[in-house]
């Protein structure tokens, strides 16, 4: 196993589950930070989709590469422990953000208040 072909693989595998998250749940707040419209906003979304997936496949074939590679010497110093914290961490915080999101309401939605009716 060369490690340092797996490090790079798990770095780039950690730099696209931080771009899903960017892209899930915190489009409109970029969006708002550079005040663009509403489709500006859906294209990040499509784009930061688009480029995680291809970054992630990218650091999963990398990864599995340093896996079948034979080692060398210099990786014994190699640790990659740190990153499995990291994505791990990352793929709990992405569960934590979808499970907080199912229950606020979307930007544009309004709740009604306790005695009003709906008008269908």
């Amino acid at each position: 196993m060369r490690k340092r072909t797996v490090r790079n693989g798990m770095r780039l595998v950690m730099a696209a589950l931080i771009l899903i998250i960017l892209a899930s749940f915190y489009h409109v707040q970029i969006s708002d930070l550079f005040s663009l419209s509403m489709s500006a906003e859906s294209r990040i979304y499509r784009l930061g989709i688009f480029w995680a997936a291809a970054i992630g496949g990218y650091g999963v074939v990398v990864a599995a590469l340093g896996f079948a590679l034979s080692p060398l010497k210099s990786d014994t110093q190699v640790r990659l422990l740190p990153l499995v914290f990291g994505i791990s961490a990352l793929i709990f915080f992405f569960f934590y953000l979808l499970s907080s999101s199912i229950d606020t309401p979307a930007r544009d939605e309004q709740r009604v208040r306790p005695g009003e009716t709906i008008t269908i």
